[in-house]
């Protein structure tokens, strides 16, 4: 008997904006503890995989930073295989889709922030339709614009993608404009870190530079990802303190996270920029890549 739950929203799954499939450890279900300390605190760590032919990319790295994330929080140790396992049973017979997984330190057993350590960790596994993309945005880039919102600075959940994300919720609400995709954030010392859902990249001197993640920020598969391809094909890169001079002395600029891959900015608060040799060099190598990557059941480490 199957044990996939389908979910009856008030939105339907065409419209790729609720998960056609829900579980709650394993099970499904719709429904977590009014006690759970991920809606209470935030506490908590989630990843969002990318399924195309039902089959997860990345995963591998996507559960290393998982179990690093609990490690860093003192969350109980997940089991890669078992989640692995649940992840490609969601994702199997979907021609693109998303799963999120989150984790949380689970119900609460005593009031207060403090953790009693008898807490038994939530697992919620979703599966969201993917839509096909628009390649005119690959090929041509996107607008950005630069946030008002600032990251706090806070270098023990640095680089961890936690389940509190009310900074990036306060600045996605800056714009409406659907013509712009994403905003740029810097950090309350005025570094650039990142956008609101991306990592960010720039090209200077065909030198290859992503901004520093030990204040703040998530450290994204796919910007790891990019930094192997450009080791791989010989493309100079550093992660380095970057401020706004920086941004706008950029020749080239792209993002990147787990859905989109690399996507090339066009306009940055006003500034024409064109997707440059190396922004394409590392779109072609990060193609042939993920098609490798697309998770063939070997991939993933106890």
């Amino acid at each position: 008997m199957s044990t996939v739950a389908t979910f009856r929203g008030r939105h339907t799954p065409e419209a790729g904006t609720s998960p056609d499939i829900m579980r709650v450890n394993g099970r499904p279900a719709v429904e977590v503890s009014a006690l759970d300390r991920g809606l209470h605190y935030g506490d908590g760590l989630f990843e969002t995989i990318a399924c195309p032919q039902g089959r997860a990319r990345l995963l591998d790295r996507h559960l290393r930073r998982l179990a690093a994330g609990c490690a860093r929080l003192a969350i109980a140790p997940i089991d890669p295989l078992a989640i692995a396992h649940e992840v490609r049973e969601v994702a199997a017979g979907a021609d693109r889709a998303i799963i999120k997984v989150l984790l949380t330190r689970g119900p609460a057993t005593a009031r207060g922030y403090n953790v009693s350590g008898d807490e038994q960790p939530t697992r919620i596994t979703l599966r969201y339709r993917w839509p096909e993309d628009d390649v005119a945005l690959g090929e041509q880039g996107v607008r950005v614009r630069i946030a008002s919102m600032r990251l706090g600075e806070n270098p023990a959940l640095a680089g961890l993608k936690h389940c509190n994300r009310l900074e990036q919720v306060l600045a996605r609400r800056e714009w409406n404009d659907p013509q712009i995709s994403e905003a740029l954030m810097f950090s309350s010392s005025g570094a650039l870190i990142s956008g609101t859902m991306s990592n960010v990249f720039l090209v200077r001197d065909s030198m290859l530079l992503t901004p520093r993640l030990d204040r703040c920020g998530v450290a994204g598969v796919m910007r790891a990802e990019v930094l192997a391809a450009a080791a791989g094909c010989g493309i100079p890169a550093q992660e380095r303190g970057l401020d706004e001079t920086d941004l706008m002395r950029s020749q080239e600029l792209f993002l990147t996270n787990a859905l989109i891959g690399i996507r090339p900015v066009r306009d940055v608060a006003g500034r024409p920029l064109v997707p440059g040799p190396v922004t394409r060099q590392l779109q072609a190598e990060l193609a042939v890549r993920l098609l490798a990557a697309a998770d063939g059941g070997g991939d993933v480490h106890a």
